[in-house]
């Protein structure tokens, strides 16, 4: 009867693991969410992107040192920026998670581009650095970018 015991204990403790996902198939989760991310910003817009990809209390920080806290913030801060005109591509070098499987970091490389209306493209180049949270639902949004 004991060894019963061993084997239902043993079967509950591996049932309540993290999903068994292997750290590589974390880090696709995020890479696919990186994509989908990008991917909106070309097809809803840089404001909807942001705002669907961001965490209830995400906080992006822009300018030199201005922290925007809370999705809704984040769509206001964006809404005003009028970036009908711009387009923002990027692509992440690194992602690393956590050991759970709930968190993870990505930085890379971006190219944000302007239209202006006399026909000339402004570009700007930088690293982007984005810590992701895994939600309830199992998709991943963004926390600090």
């Amino acid at each position: 009867m004991k060894s019963v015991d061993v084997i239902v204990l043993m079967f509950l403790l591996f049932i309540s693991c993290e999903g068994g996902k292997s750290n590589e198939e974390t880090k696709n989760e995020i890479l696919q969410a990186e994509k989908a991310f990008e991917r909106m910003t070309s097809e809803k817009g840089i404001t909807e992107a942001f705002y669907q990809f961001a965490d209830e209390n995400a906080v992006i920080k822009r300018e030199n040192d201005t922290l925007i806290f809370g999705k809704e913030n984040i769509k206001i801060y964006y809404a005003k920026k009028n970036l009908t005109n711009s387009s923002v591509t990027w692509t992440p070098d690194f992602i690393e998670v956590s050991d759970g499987g709930t968190l993870g970091y990505t930085y890379g490389k971006y190219v944000w581009k302007v239209n202006k209306s006399d026909g000339s493209v402004v570009e700007s180049k930088g690293i982007f650095h984005t810590v992701w949270k895994k939600q309830k639902d199992k998709s991943w949004k963004y926390v600090w970018d």
